[in-house]
């Protein structure tokens, strides 16, 4: 049963949303021509203006999608009469990019196009290759170019929060941070392995390939296995056959701490010794050979291997403080208007648009 969904997530970036809808997306192919028919028949109105930018419905529409696209992957409901808040909001988010962008120099827009690119590249690599990612794109209406251009102009205004909201953390600041919080920076046990994957279900519909398939693949792996405790190099083996793509050109690496894996695969892991290989290890994806690699003791994360991390948080927290009144201040200045009486906000500097870089291990 689902569970509905809390309002205050929406602190959201555009991108983060349309990105974490992708992989629902791939498993919902029904969604893919909303926005267009959408469109078709309602026409693509301007609904929202100020004197350097328009937004149409169509971009509205499709930040939506994305949306619900995120709820339903995590497995919760998005209320009815919840559906117009979201779009005032997300058309706010909208605005805000906009207005920001419009404000963007030419080092910034450079450091936009950095971010953003590198922001693209790890996408592509998730997706594992250039054709998964334009199948998962087109399921929420847009092309790699446009994907881009979004992750793009996002940096870009992020660029322009961190120019123009000034703000000062200091090495003191970050120095207390990490010593008043140590809990954050505790590191239980971990393991490194090594994994090749073949799998038993389809990547993109994650319905269970043929019998005959499923077959031949348990037969390919016990094969892999036997060359594998032969002595050849499993990086290679894993190169070369895994068809896990998030892992394949690390050599299948995955380092991760207990309860961060299906049981079956991490049961297996944390019961070898480094240099053993797994047997064969069977979960919802498909058939496994697992690799211990190391096992690395609990830890605390040393101060100088967390402290850009924690500047970058501190500095987030910072201007997420002082952002509404700047909001407030180029709105007033972009003379912006929401053309459509429902989709006018109900408070004028509702959310701050997020600067995407809160510290990982150093965030609360």
């Amino acid at each position: 049963m689902s569970k509905p969904f809390p309002l205050r997530t929406l602190r959201l970036t555009l991108t983060t949303v349309l990105l974490a809808g992708l992989a629902w997306a791939q498993t919902n192919p029904s969604t893919s021509s909303a926005v267009a028919v959408m469109t078709e028949l309602f026409g693509d109105e301007v609904i929202a203006r100020g004197k350097s930018f328009e937004i149409k419905r169509s971009q509205l529409d499709a930040a939506l999608l994305s949306f619900k696209a995120l709820v339903a992957a995590r497995g919760q409901t998005l209320p009815p009469a919840a559906d117009l808040q979201v779009q005032r909001e997300l058309l706010q988010q909208l605005i805000r990019v906009k207005m920001l962008v419009g404000r963007a120099t030419p080092e910034d827009k450079a450091e936009g196009k950095r971010v953003g690119e590198l922001r693209y590249q790890q996408v592509l690599e998730r997706a594992g290759s250039m054709e998964n990612l334009v199948r998962q794109l087109k399921s929420v209406g847009i092309s790699p170019d446009q994907l881009k251009e979004r992750l793009i102009e996002e940096a870009t205004a992020e660029a322009v929060i961190r120019r123009e909201v000034h703000v000062n953390v200091t090495d003191e600041d970050v120095r207390r941070f990490y010593d008043e919080n140590p809990a954050q920076f505790e590191q239980p046990e971990r393991v490194r392995v090594s994994h090749l994957l073949l799998r038993t279900v389809d990547a993109n519909t994650r319905e269970p390939l043929p019998e005959e398939i499923r077959q031949a693949k348990r037969k390919q792996i016990e094969e892999l296995l036997q060359r594998a405790r032969a002595g050849e190099d499993f990086a290679a083996l894993v190169k070369q056959y895994s068809e896990d793509p998030g892992s394949k050109d690390r050599g299948g690496e995955y380092v991760f701490a207990r309860g961060q894996m299906v049981p079956e695969f991490e049961v297996a892991a944390w019961s070898l010794q480094p240099g053993q290989i797994s047997d064969v290890v069977t979960t919802q994806f498909g058939y496994h050979i697992i690799k211990m690699l190391e096992r690395l003791p609990a830890r605390r994360v040393p101060f100088e291997e967390v402290r850009e991390q924690i500047r970058d948080y501190l500095t987030t927290q910072a201007i997420q403080k002082v952002l509404p009144d700047y909001v407030r201040k180029i709105r007033a200045e972009e003379k912006v208007e929401v053309l459509v009486e429902e989709l006018k906000p109900v408070e004028q500097a509702d959310l701050p648009v997020s600067t995407n870089s809160a510290a990982g291990t150093a965030a609360p």
